[in-house]
C-alpha cells in the first residue's frame, strides 16, 4: 500500500488551537460519523498539523476501525484518522480499493481500552493494482453499479426512517389522546400534552409513583442492565463491557418496576424490568404506589416517549456535550402526566404493543434487506478491484 498511496497519520493540534470558531479547518476526529459522504465538523482548527485534501480517503484507525469516507473538502485530522492519497493509481480506483481492504485491516486490530490499527498496519498491506487504463474501466463499472446499489440504500433507509417517524407519532397521539377520535376533548395546560379527553385526569407524578431505593447488600441475584433495546440482564461472568468489582451495592429491582438512566437523557432509556435483579445505585428505579395501580405497558409507552421526544431533556441539568444532563428527583416528581381511566390505559397499551410491534417487524425486514445489499455491494468491489470480473474494452 506505502509504494502506491501516500499515508497521513492524524495528529491532534495543541487544545488552544481547536475552537467553536469558523476560522481555519473543520477538524474531524476518529469518533466522527462516516456513514456520511460530508462528514459535519464538530470543532475547527486554527493551526492544524495534519491535512487531508479534497478527494483524499478518510479511513478510521481507531474503532471503529475500517470505517471510510471521502474527503469533500479540506479537513484537519485527528490521531484517530489516517489520510490516503493516491500516488501510483488513480482517485477513485483509491476510492474502492480502500473501501476493499477494511476487512483484512480490521484483523490486524488490537487493544485494551478500544481496538486500533497503526500506519505500519495500512502501509505493509499487499496489493494488486491493474494498468491505469485498465483501473478507468473498473472505476467506470463501480461508479455505474454502485451508485445503483446506493440509491436502492438511501431509499431502504428512508423508508426505515418514516416508519420509525410514524411509530413515534403514533404512540404520542395515543398516549395523550386515546384511540376514541369523537369525544370531547380539553386543554391539559400542559405544552407537550396538548388537548386529552375531557374525561382524563392530568396528575404529577409524585401522586402516582414512588421512587425506591433499595441496597440488596448480596451478590446473588441477576445483575440488569439498561439498554435501548430495554432491561437485560448482564453476563457478569463475560469480560465484555463495564464490571464493577462488586455488586453488594447495586440496589433491588422488582417485576414490573421501572429503571432508568437518569444520568444520560440522551442515549439513556427507561424500562418496566420483566426481571428480579438488582442494577446500578446512579439509576433511578420507582413504581406506582401501592394505592394506585395503573397499567404498566401504557407508563412504559409513555416514559419511553418522553425519551425519543427529549421531554425528560428538557428538564434535566448538567453538562449535556458530555453526555451528563441528569434528571432531579424533584423535576420527576413533579411532572405532569394525563392519566386515563385504567380500563382504557390497557387498551392503549394492547393496541400499542400490537401496532408497534407490526412496524418494528416492517423495519427488521428493510435492515435484513439493507445489510444484504451491503454485502453485496462489498463482493462487486472485491471482485472489480481484484481483478475477478472481466471489464468489457480492457
Amino acid at each position: 500500500m506505502k509504494y502506491i498511496c501516500e499515508l497521513i497519520m492524524g495528529q491532534s493540534p495543541n487544545n488552544e488551537t481547536v475552537n467553536y470558531d469558523e476560522e481555519g479547518l473543520p477538524f474531524l476526529q476518529g469518533k466522527a460519523d462516516f456513514g456520511q459522504v460530508s462528514p459535519t465538523p464538530t470543532v475547527w482548527c486554527s493551526e492544524p498539523k495534519k491535512v487531508a485534501s479534497k478527494g483524499d480517503v478518510l479511513l478510521s484507525v481507531r474503532a471503529p476501525v475500517g470505517t471510510v469516507n471521502l474527503c469533500n473538502q479540506d479537513y484537519a485530522i485527528g490521531r484517530g484518522l489516517c489520510a490516503i492519497r493516491a500516488k501510483k493509481i488513480t482517485k477513485r480506483f483509491c476510492w474502492y480499493l480502500s473501501q476493499d481492504i477494511t476487512d483484512e485491516l480490521c484483523s490486524y486490530a488490537v487493544g485494551t481500552t478500544y481496538d486500533s490499527v497503526t500506519i505500519s498496519d495500512i502501509a505493509n498491506l499487499m496489493i494488486s493494482y491493474p494498468s491505469i487504463m485498465e483501473q478507468e474501466y473498473i472505476t467506470q463499472y463501480l461508479d455505474n453499479h454502485i451508485s445503483r446499489i446506493d440509491t436502492a440504500l438511501t431509499d431502504l433507509k428512508m423508508q426505515a426512517e418514516m416508519l420509525d417517524a410514524y411509530k413515534k407519532e403514533l404512540i404520542a397521539n395515543a398516549i395523550t389522546q386515546g384511540l376514541e377520535k369523537a369525544v370531547p376533548m380539553k386543554d391539559s395546560g400542559v405544552d407537550w400534552i396538548g388537548e386529552v379527553p375531557e374525561h382524563w385526569n392530568i396528575t404529577k407524578m409524585k401522586w402516582m409513583f414512588e421512587i425506591v431505593k433499595r441496597i440488596y447488600g448480596e451478590e446473588d441475584r441477576d445483575v440488569l442492565s439498561i439498554t435501548q433495546r430495554g432491561i437485560k440482564i448482564k453476563d457478569t461472568d463475560s469480560n465484555d463491557g463495564q464490571l464493577a468489582e462488586s455488586y453488594a451495592n447495586y440496589q433491588v429491582v422488582n417485576v414490573n418496576d421501572f429503571a432508568m438512566n437518569s444520568m444520560d437523557l440522551l442515549t439513556g432509556w427507561v424500562d418496566c424490568s420483566p426481571y428480579e435483579g438488582v442494577t446500578s445505585p446512579d439509576y433511578r428505579v420507582f413504581r406506582f404506589l401501592p394505592s394506585k395501580p395503573q397499567c404498566q405497558n401504557y407508563y412504559k409507552h409513555m416514559f419511553q416517549m418522553f425519551y425519543k421526544r427529549r421531554i425528560f431533556y428538557r428538564l434535566g441539568q448538567g453538562v449535556s456535550n458530555l453526555g451528563r444532563w441528569r434528571l432531579q428527583a424533584d423535576q420527576f416528581l413533579n411532572m405532569y402526566l394525563p392519566q386515563p381511566p385504567l380500563e382504557e390505559q390497557k387498551q392503549i397499551a394492547e393496541y400499542l404493543d400490537a401496532k408497534t410491534a407490526e412496524i418494528e417487524n416492517l423495519i427488521a425486514d428493510i435492515n435484513t434487506q439493507v445489510e444484504k445489499l451491503k454485502q453485496y455491494r462489498k463482493i462487486i468491489i472485491h471482485d472489480a478491484v481484484s481483478g475477478k470480473i472481466k471489464m468489457e474494452g480492457a
